[in-house]
């Protein structure tokens, strides 16, 4: 048997070719089978198309169609982000710049846990993660999987810097934080009520001040962006909290933290800048591919703790001669170089052009909104803060919310998500396509009437 072709070295981009012809094409042979949001039938009739495609996953013999069929049944199989009607969750449709630039970053296959892995690409990371960082306010930053690494790191970083540190969150606080403080051995978390969808400030006074002494160092924990509808803390009175009881202050602005590139918006995040620890996540409002998160540290001395000494990796000979120790840049070892897609999108748009994306979703928000509350058949729950919408049929109950949605996913025409807040069921449309139209919103809205429940 010959000896399939290597995607990096001098003979790479001749081998690449070809093959990129080949995905171009099943892709878009996959999404017009599709036709839709979202494959129809439900997940049976998706997963019986996979193992018909499939087959035996490890033949003795190979299969030269192997790359088409298989990428074509995954596209027809997708939930496509670029399609104007997917609009349940953070999912974005990426840029195609940063698209290309993630497909370098697999073919040279660098990783980041040694210099002499990554020699270009360690010193890209250093200087886009400290132009990231001071947009927060931060020295430095580290790239990891998304928003949950970063929240698991804020929260080991606080635990190895303030020994018995206790967690103090609100109740709209993502998930991740309490899992991670279970992960870590911390006390369980303080959650402090958040009766409006955002953290209440009295309210976090009142827990701060009533924890039995000794109570040991404290993080709090804010949210920037929250994943049901899309709200935003009050970031300047809970860093004026922190301050006052000498509490940590951490934000998961993982949602929320592409406000920063817009203008318009960055002020939605004022006192952001007072956090020890941000999180953000580019593959949101950032329209980057999977993975792309950040975590951002205002002391650097906080990254001691994660110093690690592997000697075939970052032996003290080796560092003391001035090759770079990358070990401490993270958790994992081996990491593949995601700060090239990031560094190419910001080197290519420029401020003025994400932030010119950010204003987009933001206006369609508004727009579905309006929509919506001018609609008689239909009940707006609040205007849309970030590009989040919750809204459902007026009279519809709980039961008949949750069908509908589960309708347009069964027959593939929309992907809306679902959000309790205020005791009632809400469609939660996340809308992340700066390309969608007046009249796709419109669309949307007249699929969601056509299919509710009488």
């Amino acid at each position: 048997m010959r000896t399939p072709p290597l995607a990096s070295g001098a003979e790479g981009p001749d081998a690449l070719r070809p093959l990129l012809d080949t995905v171009l094409a099943a892709l878009a042979d996959g999404a017009h089978a599709r036709g839709g949001p979202l494959p129809a039938g439900g997940p049976e009739t998706v997963a019986q198309r996979i193992r018909d495609t499939l087959g035996d996953a490890l033949p003795d013999k190979g299969d030269d169609n192997a790359l088409h069929d298989l990428v074509r049944a995954l596209a027809e199989g997708a939930a496509d982000p670029a399609h104007p009607h997917c609009a349940a969750h953070l999912h974005c449709p990426p840029l195609a710049v940063a698209t290309a630039a993630d497909l370098a970053a697999s073919a040279l296959n660098p990783s980041l846990d040694s210099w002499d892995q990554a020699p270009a690409a360690s010193e890209l990371e250093t200087l886009v993660t400290r132009a990231l960082a001071a947009e927060t306010g931060a020295a430095d930053a580290l790239v990891t999987t998304g928003g949950t690494e970063s929240n698991q790191l804020a929260l080991l970083l606080a635990r190895e810097t303030h020994p018995g540190v206790r967690l103090v969150c609100g109740t709209n606080a993502h998930h991740s934080l309490s899992r991670a403080a279970w992960l870590l051995g911390l006390p369980e978390p303080v959650t402090v009520p958040a009766p409006a969808g955002t953290l209440d400030p009295a309210a976090l006074d009142e827990a701060l001040t009533a924890l039995p002494a000794p109570r040991g160092p404290l993080l709090v924990a804010a949210t920037a962006g929250t994943t049901d509808a899309g709200l935003i803390d009050p970031l300047p009175r809970i860093a004026a909290l922190c301050a006052a009881h000498g509490a940590r202050l951490h934000v998961d602005a993982a949602y929320g933290g592409g406000l920063l590139f817009s203008t318009r918006h960055r002020t939605k995040l004022a006192g952001l800048e007072h956090a020890d620890t941000v999180t953000l996540d580019l593959h949101k409002l950032g329209w980057q591919p999977v993975a792309a998160g950040l975590l951002t540290v205002k002391n650097p001395h906080d990254l001691t703790a994660l110093a690690q000494h592997a000697d075939y990796l970052n032996a003290d000979d080796d560092t003391e001669a001035g090759l770079p120790d990358l070990l401490g840049r993270s958790l994992r070892t081996t990491r593949r170089p995601d700060i090239l897609k990031i560094a190419v999108t910001l080197k290519t748009l420029g401020r003025d052009g994400l932030g010119a994306l950010v204003d987009q979703v933001c206006a369609h928000a508004h727009e579905f909104a309006r929509l919506v509350r001018t609609h008689p058949g239909f009940e707006l729950h609040a205007p849309p803060t970030i590009s989040t919408v919750l809204f459902r049929p007026t009279a519809a109950t709980d039961d008949a919310v949750a069908a509908v949605r589960r309708k347009l996913l069964h027959d593939g025409r929309a992907v809306l998500g679902r959000a309790h807040l205020d005791g009632r069921l809400w469609l939660k449309a996340t809308l992340l396509n700066p390309h969608t139209r007046p009249d796709d919103l419109a669309a949307l809205l007249k699929l969601v009437e056509g299919n509710t429940p009488r």
